[in-house]
């Protein structure tokens, strides 16, 4: 089911992880990290077999309309437009540690279990 079917409006990032089933399901190999760790997709690589769409547990990667290209967070290079912009400052971009690592791992389970209920 599309988030858009069951009337779900929720701004989904990319939690850069660790191990990124996106990368893992990729058969040419698009997806890499950049210098500030962030997974990015190499257009000229990426054939738009949409493997990627289908693995990320957090429902971040589509595809545009426009361009036809994959599109995911990339940070905007380490400087991302979305906290600069957030009106409330519910976003943040902070150095990775231990302890924010931990709360995104916490806030990532909550979301899985929250669409797996709308897939039901």
């Amino acid at each position: 089911m599309f988030y858009e079917e069951a009337a779900i409006s929720v701004p989904i990032m990319c939690m850069q992880c660790e191990d990124p089933a996106c990368a893992k399901v990729c058969p040419v190999g698009a997806f890499s990290r950049d210098k500030n760790g962030a997974v990015i997709s190499d257009p000229r690589k990426c054939m738009v077999c949409k493997l990627c769409i289908s693995a990320c547990p957090m429902g971040n990667i589509s595809v545009s309309s426009v361009t036809k290209k994959i599109v995911k967070c990339t940070l905007c290079g380490g400087n991302p437009a979305c906290a600069k912009v957030c009106p409330s400052g519910a976003i943040k971009y902070e150095d990775a540690t231990t302890s924010n690592i931990n709360k995104k791992k916490i806030i990532a389970e909550k979301f899985k279990d929250l669409f797996a209920e709308v897939e039901k």
